[in-house]
């Protein structure tokens, strides 16, 4: 584990390091902020998974989600979208490629060799978090934006009892029966479309919902509200009546300014789940 900065923020620190990735075989980097209670002994901690195009810092710098956390006395951890490096495949396109690893494993060339970005959030990076800083792996909740309130979403849903909770803002919710989604899978997937299922959060609420409740926001001026498809998610809540909470946010678009207002709120409901 290196460590590239530590920052003092609101009474604890922010953090970014890097680490040697197994899994996906290059450099990895995160960001990680520890309350002031980390000092004393091992605290609860929320993922927050980014989207397309983002590094850890997007979140980090933009969400305003630090003071917040702090309040609840929450780690936070903001992995990176997709491994990167000389000798990563990569795209010309933004949504395919490095800062776009839709957290899946590829299983097809050239992505095989280093996108596993799904083996990297469910296993790796959280055993590498809880051997270097005070987290307490046994208080996990999870949140994302756009590419990552999918990533958030299916995480959760595979893995309940690792996640007490599970956000989303502006979640591609369908992406089986999406652009962002049917080409990124058939890229790292094959065309296989059984072996996307695993990776929609849609068909997921159908098939296994969640043990805990959801929350999901919405920005009702989305400019990617026909890649999102968030009304198939909101049936498929209501169909298997999954506790939870889907707002529809008047005005809203997709930027981190809808992030930042409404993440407090998130922050609360994991806040709630966490410390219960």
């Amino acid at each position: 584990m290196k460590t590239i900065s530590e920052n003092r923020c609101f009474g604890g620190v922010q953090g970014v390091y890097s680490h040697a990735s197994k899994v996906n075989d290059c450099e990895m980097t995160f960001g990680l902020f520890l309350p002031r209670e980390a000092e004393d002994g091992p605290v609860p901690v929320l993922w927050y998974l980014s989207g397309l195009t983002c590094t850890h810092e997007n979140a980090m710098t933009k969400a305003g989600a630090q003071a917040f956390a702090a309040e609840h006395g929450i780690a936070l951890v903001f992995p990176d979208t997709s491994p990167r490096g000389e000798g990563v495949a990569n795209h010309e396109d933004y949504d395919l490629g490095q800062g776009a690893g839709f957290y899946v494993n590829a299983t097809q060339d050239p992505w095989a060799p280093h996108f596993r970005m799904w083996d990297y959030i469910a296993e790796e990076l959280p055993n590498a978090i809880d051997a270097a800083f005070e987290i307490d792996p046994e208080r996990q909740a999870i949140t994302g934006h756009s590419m990552g309130g999918h990533g958030a979403l299916t995480l959760a849903m595979h893995q309940p009892e690792r996640f007490r909770s599970v956000s989303a803002f502006a979640p591609i919710a369908n992406p089986t029966q999406s652009d962002w989604g049917r080409k990124q899978f058939s890229a790292y997937l094959g065309d296989n479309e059984a072996a996307w299922a695993a990776h929609d959060a849609t068909l997921l609420v159908r098939e296994r919902g969640f043990a805990g409740e959801m929350l999901i926001d919405q920005g009702g001026s989305d400019q990617f509200l026909d890649l999102l498809k968030p009304e198939a998610l909101a049936e498929a809540m209501a169909a298997r009546r999954q506790p939870g909470t889907f707002r529809i946010q008047e005005g809203y678009d997709h930027s981190y300014y809808f992030v930042s207002t409404f993440i407090p709120d998130h922050i609360e409901f994991h806040a709630e789940a966490l410390w219960a």
